[in-house]
Formats: structure tokens, sequence, C-alpha cells
């Protein structure tokens, strides 16, 4: 028996949310008494740093044919890295790629899935897990009973644990069986500068701009502050940004130092997607605005006035 972590890579490299996984799946086998291995797929980087996480082996595959985004190929892959491992659980971040995986490795495995988990194991016999339920107002606690267990984490609310040594690095031979089931078509690439799970800063806006025509002062805002730019779901919605910066709970999860909110009402769903931000400023014309409950600090007044306010003095204390 052993746990098995699935590690992400963005464009061959590994990221913040890569070592997440792994330390969780480090401090999970320590729990059991057994090893902790990951499958890295087409990872440029070194995978052997992924043992300073507490990974023991790391099975690194290579193919063409998951080069483009195959859920399908991509769960054969792990699940061929499980049983070469011998992992009876499985874990993944719950990103994207993390939401689509999971639960077609809990077929192929007939196994518990257990998504959203917030925290280490209560206990490992039953395996118990918290996880978060009704927008992160509340949670719940899923015990496995099955032989296999599929555990997919929330992205920037683990943390990561640190180790010394490397990890073992073995090449597994992978020839995929699963037809061709889709087609990519078109990727959209986030264009900030930082990754949005990954950004220190973060600015972000909502429908209060009136218009994508009025995001340039957002822009202008997160590049003073070498920030991130983000959005709320009904501005994604529209079309007004990119999907790929929309922050909620059906978007990304971020966990920023700071944050800061422009023309954001607040509705729940967009609060579970950044609650862990260590300081949270909103502006906002509507003092009623849910968010100034969750914010550390608050600016009633018109956004378009106050962002290029601070945008300008920020400016000017940088010029000192």
């Amino acid at each position: 028996m052993s746990v098995l972590v699935f590690i992400e890579n963005w464009d061959g490299k590994l990221k913040k949310a890569s070592y997440e996984a792994a330390s969780y799946g480090a401090r999970l086998a320590a729990k059991l008494g057994v090893q902790a291995h990951a499958v890295v797929i087409n990872v440029a980087d070194d995978a052997s740093v992924l043992g300073k996480y507490g990974i023991d082996t790391v099975y690194a595959i290579e193919s063409n044919e998951l080069s483009s985004f195959n859920n399908y190929k991509m769960a054969e892959a792990i699940t061929t890295a499980a049983k070469e491992s011998g992992a009876k659980v499985l874990v993944l971040s719950g990103t994207f790629t993390g939401k689509m995986i999971a639960p077609l490795l809990a077929v192929h495995h007939k196994a518990a899935l257990i998504t959203n988990a917030v925290a280490d194991p209560e206990s490992t016999s039953p395996l118990k897990v918290k996880r978060s339920a009704f927008s992160n107002k509340g949670y719940v606690y899923y015990e496995s009973l099955a032989e296999t267990a599929i555990i997919s984490i929330v992205p920037n609310a683990l943390g990561i644990t640190e180790h010394s040594g490397k990890g073992e690095v073995k090449k597994l031979d992978f020839t995929p069986t699963t037809p061709v089931q889709v087609e990519v078509v078109e990727i959209d690439r986030a264009k900030g500068k930082i990754p949005l799970p990954e950004a220190e800063i973060v600015v972000s806006a909502g429908r209060g701009l009136k218009g994508p025509e009025n995001w340039g002062m957002i822009e202008e805002l997160a590049e003073v502050l070498g920030a991130s730019t983000a959005c709320s779901k009904p501005v994604s919605d529209m079309h007004w940004r990119p999907h790929s910066e929309h922050v909620g709970q059906t978007g990304i999860t971020i966990n920023p130092q700071l944050y800061i909110a422009v023309g954001i009402s607040g509705a729940i769903q967009h609060l579970a997607g950044v609650s862990g931000s260590k300081t949270i400023v909103v502006i906002n014309s509507d003092p009623e605005a849910p968010f100034f409950k969750a914010a550390d600090y608050g600016v009633v007044g018109d956004a378009f006035k106050v962002v290029p306010a601070l945008t300008e003095a920020i400016r000017k204390y940088k010029a000192q």
C-alpha cells in the first residue's frame, strides 16, 4: 500500500499547487505509515525536487498523446502509476484539471471520492476527511469505506511542508488505449504576469465597472502594485474578462497577501474563493454591500474616482 499524488504542471513547470499536493500526500502517507509517491506527466523541471516535499518516488511519464489535454487518457496514465506503486489512496489538487480527472479515477478504481478536502485526515482507519460545504459556510466529514480512496484537496488551503532530500525519479512506460474523445480547439491562457493561485497581490473587479471598456484603471492599479488581475463570475459570464480570471467557488481559489475588490457586491460564492486572503480591501459605492462585512478595510465611494486616485498615490509613494 502507498499514497500516490498526481502532480500537475503548467507548460512543463511545477508550481505552488504541485508542492501543496505533494505535501498533503506526504503527511497522509506518514499517518498511514506508508510511502508517498507521485506521478508527473511531460514535466520539463527536475521532478526529484518533489522529495523536498516528502515524496519518495516520482513516476515520470512522457507521451505525445498527453500533450493536449484529454481527461480519459490522463486518468489512464495515473491509473498505470497507481498500479505500479500499489497505491490505495490517490491525491489530486482541486484545480480545473483535478476536478475533471478525479471522478474518472474513482470509476477506474471503484473508489470512494472525497472532494474539497480542507484539512489533513482526522483518522486513517477508516480514512476520515474534512471537506468544505455550503460555500465554505460549513464543513462535513466523510469516511472512506472503499478499498481505494481518491482525495481532491482545495488549492491554497493546506500549505506546504518541506523536508530534506530528493525523490527517486523512475521513468514509466505508458501507451494509452483510450481513444481520443476530445479535440482541444482553443486554450484560454491567463494573460497576467503571475498565475492567480500564486499571486501575492490581486486586484479584482465586478459589474460595478459597468463594462469591459473601463478595465484599464484596474490594470493600471495592478501594474503599480505588481499584482495580478481577477474578476467576479458575472463579469466572466458576460465575457468582459476571460474565465481564467474568475475567482470564486466555481472559479479559482486564491489566498494572496492583499486582495482588492472593486465594484464587487460579495456574494457567498465569490467569498468562498477569496476568504483565504490575508488582507481584503473593498471599494464599493454601496455602503450595504455584503463584501464590507468580510473586509479588513473598506472604502465607500465611486470606483471611477477612488481607483485612479489610489493608483496615483501609490505611484507618488514609490517615486519617493
